[in-house]
């Protein structure tokens, strides 16, 4: 199992970073708002996860709203220099903390300039457009809108999330798309509906990723993807005297040398051990057992 992954190899600037990143959703507050119930610990998160060899972080200006993006300020500023900080765009939050589009060309130049802002940063290294409201703003638009922004040097490289194989294919041909962020783990391949609309899941695109050599990043890879009934993750964990989300993640870095789980948590403990999963081993009769 390789322990690296390149994003967007065949450009100018690739960028090499370790193959598990850290999620930073779950340091916000509940349903994903406001501040963490202890701030010192998410710091620490943070910092620890950077001393730990982590060097890829995913964030959105719309996660607190801007709470991560304040967090990874104050916790790492001035960030080190193999350090990639991922962010999207493409949503943003109400009041009563619905998820609503926010995609329109001027509204992800708002988006951009604003994660520019509270992260403090002059480019940012790799942004995932969120496909979300399906219709409304077609995606040849917004990927337009994000094309330019590259070509202007706010952003390096441009990433999809939340995308079927249909759009996927259609972004492709748009331009160069250096990553895709959906839904994926061991429990949860497919497309799952949640209260803002249909996730698309990893499985659908990972053919396509693995041929394009294109990172695919899953997202809630512990959150929903641990099956309810299934024994054999159980089984497995005992085999290696682990967690079962840390099984789940093995099976992500077993899975395909092209994807890079980010899993997300609060709890420095969590985190730790989420850690060691890049330490398993999984043969190739674990993988055929895990299905």
């Amino acid at each position: 199992m390789t322990k690296i992954i390149t994003i967007a190899q065949n450009s100018a600037q690739p960028l090499t970073v370790s193959r598990l990143g850290y999620g930073t959703m779950r340091l916000t507050g509940p349903e994903i708002w406001g501040e963490p119930a202890n701030r010192t610990e998410a710091l620490q998160i943070l910092r620890t996860a950077v001393e730990s060899g982590v060097n890829f972080l995913d964030t959105a200006d719309y996660y607190g709203e801007d709470v991560t993006n304040r967090l990874i300020r104050e916790a790492l500023h001035p960030y080190p220099a193999d350090l990639v900080i991922c962010t999207k765009v493409g949503a943003t939050r109400r009041p009563d903390k619905s998820w609503v589009p926010f995609n329109r060309p001027e509204n992800l130049r708002t988006s951009i300039d604003n994660n520019l802002r509270t992260l403090q940063q002059e480019q940012i290294q790799l942004v995932h457009l969120r496909v979300l409201g399906h219709g409304q703003v077609s995606l040849e638009e917004q990927l337009g809108a994000m094309f330019e922004m590259q070509r202007e040097g706010k952003i390096l490289h441009v990433g999809l999330s939340n995308v079927t194989r249909e759009e996927l294919e259609a972004g492709l041909k748009l331009g160069e798309i250096a990553t895709v962020e959906n839904m994926y783990g061991y429990g949860q391949r497919t497309t799952m509906q949640l209260p803002y609309g249909a996730n698309p899941g990893g499985e659908e695109v990972l053919d396509l990723c693995e041929e394009h050599g294109m990172p695919l990043i899953p997202f809630f890879s512990l959150l929903n993807s641990l099956p309810k009934t299934s024994t054999r993750i159980t089984e497995m964990a005992r085999k290696h005297n682990a967690s079962e989300a840390q099984i789940n993640l093995a099976w992500l870095l077993h899975k395909s040398p092209w994807i890079l789980p980010i899993p997300g948590t609060s709890s420095l403990a969590h985190l730790r051990e989420n850690l060691k999963a890049v330490d398993i081993c999984l043969s190739p009769d674990d993988m055929e057992y895990l299905g």
